[in-house]
Formats: structure tokens, sequence, C-alpha cells
């Protein structure tokens, strides 16, 4: 059994840490977040090789998976609370040295990291724009739904006018990981889900199974 999730504000060991709360023995090799899929896709790229580092719009979940493949990054958490003061003459500065922004659920979005990404994405050459997912709500209260990461990668789309690399559901991405290390072909797996979008899709797009439940 693994366990896919589009929530890139936690790593592996961060949901580690939670089913342990739950009292569930699950091994971080059996996680598989939208945040581990972003590293794993950076590190199938080498784009530790390049000598560039990621500009993060999203949380620590993003930041954790790339220490751990060696990938340099700035912003994510350390810009949460960052503001711009417009004057005149002012100009944002930015590292011309960033070479992809990964863009993942963002709780703390502002105009500032909205800024520094577009400035990363339109003015370095061939700088990568990744997405952990294109979500258009996620559930962070039973009350109500939320704007997901759709609304945090649409922000800069609009206004690079660029199409980002999506790695999480339903992208393939996890499906070619999880078939070529694990050895499993696609038909031998069945995605079990909440959402018809995102979980249904993933398998359906992909050669798997799928079962859908109303728990979501």
């Amino acid at each position: 059994v693994f366990f896919v999730t589009n929530n890139s504000t936690k790593s592996r060991k961060g949901y580690k840490a939670k089913f342990d709360s739950l009292g569930l023995n699950v091994q971080p090799e059996e996680i598989f977040s939208s945040s581990f899929a972003a590293a794993a896709y950076l590190e199938q790229t080498r784009f530790r090789d390049t000598g560039k580092k990621v500009y993060i719009v999203g949380e620590v979940g993003i930041q954790e998976e790339l220490d751990l493949v060696g990938v340099p990054w700035i912003g994510g958490e350390a810009d949460k609370a960052r503001t711009i003061e417009l004057k005149k003459g002012y100009a944002l500065p930015h590292d011309a040295n960033v070479g992809a922004v990964v863009c993942g659920f963002d709780r703390y979005i502002n105009y500032y990291k909205i800024q520094y990404a577009q400035l990363c994405l339109n003015e370095n050459p061939g700088c990568e724009f990744i997405a952990t997912n294109l979500d258009a709500v996620t559930h962070l209260t039973d009350a109500q739904e939320w704007a997901g990461n759709g609304a945090m990668t649409g922000a800069l789309k609009g206004c690079t006018n660029r199409e980002p690399t999506v790695v999480g559901k339903p992208s393939p991405l996890m499906i070619d990981y999880l078939t070529s290390k694990f050895n499993i072909q696609p038909s031998k797996i069945m995605i079990v889900g909440d959402r018809l979008d995102t979980d249904v899709l993933f398998g359906n797009n992909n050669g798997c199974k799928s079962t859908l439940v109303f728990s979501g």
C-alpha cells in the first residue's frame, strides 16, 4: 500500500509523524507527497548539476524534500512575512541564479512571493516552472472548501503566460516512479481516492484501475 497526496505542505518525514500519531506503521518510502514528487523530478532531471537553485512558493514540505536530494533553494517559509514598499524607481532585486520555481500550496502566499517568482520565470533564461498540483480547492476544515494550489499556480501563470510542469496527481510522474522503482505494471495498481479530478483521473490516465470513495 502506498499513500499518495497532492498536499505539499508536509514532507514524507512530516507525514510519517502524522501516521505515527495515529498508531499506523507506515514507512517513509510508502508515502508519496507532491513535495516529494517535485524533489524527485528535479533529481531525475539532474537539476543539481546545473549549479542553480530553486525559488519556492510553498511551505516546509518542499524545503525538506529538496534538502534530502541536495538541491539548494531560497524563499518558502522565509518569505511568508515579506512585504514590498512601492515607491518611485523601486525594482525588487532577484537572484539571477534561480533555475526553477516550484509552486506548492501556500497558506502564506503574498505579493512579494508572486513578484519574486515572476521575475525569476520571466527574466532568468531557461528558468523552469514546476507546480506540485493544480487542485482548484482543498479541504482545510470540515466547514467549507478552500482555495487550492490552482490559485497560487494560477497567479504565476497569469503574470508569465507560461504553463507549469505538474508533478502531482493526475500527472504520470508518481506512477512512473512507482512502476520503475518497484517493478509494478500500471494495470496491477488500484488507485483509491475521493476526487474525480485528481485521484480517479490519476488512475484512468495512467493505465491503472481506480475506485472512488465518498469520504472527501
